[in-house]
């Protein structure tokens, strides 16, 4: 990590800017508008951050939301099967190709809190999207470019949980076995939901988790190899 002056709150980053990716701790200093670097040298399309000293809610916020997801106020709790909610006391402004800014909420920016902040563009071995749910076993296709060897999706629209699959724990179609960021059950074994193709992912399941009749849906890509 090397130390970041871009913001009014110094931060310390680690970045690969070629990825897309970048992990920065700061320390909170309680003030509206206060901001961040984050190393990308790009607007970011997702950001998660955790305070590290206090129990408090991972908050998640990415540019599959809406339009203008930080100014909008806009976000997810990676922690929480809750949909997408809207407060600007949490979120109020949209970041720079440099900077992200904070407002006074403790789960961001507490005065003397120590937090994390996982920093994602998109590139072409990171995609931050969303998708609508088609409820057919035949389910929806969401092209990324590139095969994933990691998949995450919420539903925002209603409560579900953060569901991941990756190419590591099995990495074979149709058999993907699936996680829960937010819950502390084990890996489901017995479903089969999600094959990870060449150029994107196909949910096979009319689950409401990943794919009802409208649903909409955000998720984070991660590849196995760029293109």
């Amino acid at each position: 990590a090397v130390s970041n002056t871009d913001g009014s709150i110094t931060s310390s980053v680690s970045a690969n800017t070629t990825s897309g990716f970048s992990i920065v701790t700061y320390t909170g200093n309680g003030t509206g508008g206060a901001n961040f670097g984050h190393g990308l040298g790009v607007k970011p399309a997702c950001v998660i951050v955790k305070r590290r000293n206090s129990a408090t809610n991972w908050q998640f916020v990415s540019k599959a939301l809406s339009a203008t997801p930080f100014a909008s106020g806009n976000y997810l709790k990676l922690n929480s099967t809750d949909p997408m909610g809207t407060n600007t006391a949490v979120w109020n402004a949209e970041p720079t190709s440099s900077l992200i800014y904070l407002t006074t909420s403790g789960d961001t920016n507490a005065s003397g809190g120590t937090y994390v902040a996982y920093c994602f563009a998109n590139t072409s071995m990171i995609k931050c999207g969303s998708y609508t749910g088609n409820g057919s076993a035949d389910g929806t296709f969401v092209y990324t470019g590139f095969k994933p060897a990691f998949v995450m999706i919420k539903r925002t629209d209603s409560t579900s949980s953060w569901n991941i699959w990756d190419n590591k724990r099995i990495g074979f179609n149709i058999n993907n076995w699936q996680l829960e960021a937010n819950t502390s059950v084990v890996e489901n074994v017995s479903l089969q939901r999600m094959l990870l193709c060449s150029n994107g992912f196909k949910c096979i399941t009319d689950n409401a988790q990943i794919n009802a009749s409208g649903g909409t849906y955000i998720y984070l890509a991660i590849a196995e190899q760029g293109f």
